[in-house]
């Protein structure tokens, strides 16, 4: 019991020190700060105290390369495409609804490449072309597919 010592301090949850960053070389007292050990670095930044992302001209150069490299919207469907499939629907005397149901589609996409507003997919149109009996790619769209082929 001899061996602890009462009368020492024990500091729970204290942080070391952490090296100061100057501003700029006037903070310094740079031969002082040199002969303690100090840490000495010097860090300018950028934009403190801003909250824009680009500063002056390069927010406009940015902006003038964003309007050089526009991509084109994707292609949409061809209105002879839509018309072929409203036709074929037509004369099998579907309604948009079942001819949804039959490839699995919902109707809203039955509607959009009626009215030639669906980016055309080739799952899809090929799932149309089997129900429908319609080739609606390529050439000759609109035009009966023909039956299973004789070997």
């Amino acid at each position: 019991m001899s061996n602890t010592e009462w009368d020492s301090k024990v500091v729970i949850g204290s942080k070391g020190k952490v090296p100061k960053v100057t501003k700029n070389s006037s903070d310094l007292n740079g031969a002082q700060a040199r002969r303690v050990g100090a840490v000495v670095a010097t860090d300018r930044k950028m934009t403190a105290g801003s909250n824009k992302a680009h500063v002056g001209t390069d927010h406009q150069r940015i902006a003038k390369l964003d309007r050089e490299n526009e991509v084109a919207p994707p292609p949409k469907v061809a209105p002879t495409v839509g018309k072929a499939i409203q036709t074929a629907r037509m004369e099998k005397q579907f309604s948009q609804k079942d001819l949804a149901q039959k490839v699995n589609e919902k109707p809203s996409v039955i509607q959009d490449y009626e009215s030639s507003k669906a980016i055309p997919n080739p799952q899809i149109l090929g799932k149309l072309e089997r129900v429908l009996g319609v080739k609606l790619r390529g050439q000759d769209i609109g035009k009966k597919l023909g039956g299973p082929k004789a070997s």
